[in-house]
């Protein structure tokens, strides 16, 4: 069984929508979806706040190159546009994580080479996996309680916006 955990954001048009889309897009594979995160943006570009989310999936077909394909999938479906580095985006689909598989290769590093130091990714994972560990790095709560307070500030808990599992 291949196991991952991608981490969706959308900031650009009905950010509820696209995630909501992206949950339907990766279909069966679903096995949880954390609670939505209102995070502000990440990056040197100036933008609107996103809404994150995490989602865990497993499907034994998929390897670590089909997560990312299946997350480029979904980003193509929301119309995402890559034109401006950390910029905004209609939906932005990580994969954070598979199974225990550390690699890199042009066009996937696992596990993400940035999801240690970013709150809107390991607050929304440790809702849904509190035991979750992100491989090369340790216990996500770990992480999460290494954060800068100014980082874990930007991520707030958006109780009134839910992603089903359908």
């Amino acid at each position: 069984m291949s196991s991952a955990v991608l981490s969706i954001g959308s900031n650009l048009g009905d950010r509820l929508a696209h995630l909501r889309a992206a949950v339907a897009n990766l279909g069966g594979a679903v096995v949880a979806v954390s609670p939505v995160y209102q995070t502000a943006p990440w990056g040197p570009v100036a933008q609107d706040d996103y809404f994150n989310a995490v989602v865990l999936v497993d499907d034994p077909a998929v390897d670590a190159r089909g997560w990312l394909d299946r997350a480029w999938d979904c980003e193509r479906s929301a119309g995402r546009v890559r034109d401006v580095r950390w910029g905004p985006r209609t939906l932005d689909v990580d994969v954070v994580a598979v199974d225990q598989v550390i690699q890199e290769t042009p066009d996937l590093v696992l596990p993400h080479p940035r999801a240690h130091e970013r709150a809107f990714v390991l607050v929304p994972w440790l809702d849904v996996a509190p035991a979750a560990e992100l491989p090369g790095r340790g216990p996500v709560a770990d992480l999460v309680r290494a954060l800068p307070a100014d980082e874990l500030a930007g991520v707030r808990r958006r109780a009134d916006l839910r992603l089903e599992v359908e």
